[in-house]
């Protein structure tokens, strides 16, 4: 019988891989870290497997190997997590500093979702069907986050975000997620 997974002291999870991203700042004093953001990302759109996600987040990614990366000369992002399709958790970012995944955002009433918020991008297309490897490795880690910080809800970047946001989209399967957690349904976009 294996040992449940544990938290570093400095904000890292003992069952991710971990990638060190850049790409983070500090969070501002005294904030708690109250909301996660689920986002989608695959690069280039639609095939998965590869390392550019990783490279992407690390700065790394060389524009000349697919003509849509052009479009991320200079963009510098991360997330806290990746779940690749396999289930395998990354994590890039502390989950106590600001990673750089919302954007321009905001969720009841608060601006700024990247400094109170905890950053997870599961590998897909949004609008596509997620694989099940990728919520039975989700469900821990949301667990894993609330038991860590102060977790008050659960939403994609399109609810964040959603004029210029449609991630991780209707191929996401909401309901299944809050069978899953048995969480309140208050911790959930209420449209999902």
């Amino acid at each position: 019988m294996g040992s449940e997974p544990t938290w570093s002291d400095d904000g890292w999870w003992t069952a991710a891989r971990r990638i060190d991203s850049p790409n983070h700042g500090p969070r501002p004093d005294a904030v708690a870290i109250e909301l996660v953001v689920l986002h989608s990302i695959s690069l280039p759109p639609g095939e998965y497997g590869g390392d550019q996600i990783e490279r992407f987040f690390t700065n790394r990614l060389d524009i000349a190997e697919h003509p849509y990366f052009e479009r991320l000369r200079g963009v510098q992002v991360s997330a806290h997590f990746v779940i690749r399709r396999d289930g395998e958790v990354l994590q890039f970012v502390s989950t106590e500093r600001r990673a750089w995944h919302a954007g321009r955002s905001q969720w009841a009433g608060r601006d700024d979702c990247n400094s109170w918020s905890i950053g997870i991008e599961l590998e897909g297309l949004e609008g596509e069907r997620f694989e099940p490897a990728q919520y039975a490795a989700l469900v821990p880690l949301l667990r894993a986050l609330r038991r860590r910080h102060p977790i008050r809800a659960v939403v994609g970047h399109e609810h964040v975000a959603p004029q210029r946001k449609q991630d991780p989209g209707p191929g996401f399967d909401w309901a299944g997620l809050r069978r899953r957690l048995r969480w309140s349904p208050r911790r959930f976009p209420a449209a999902t």
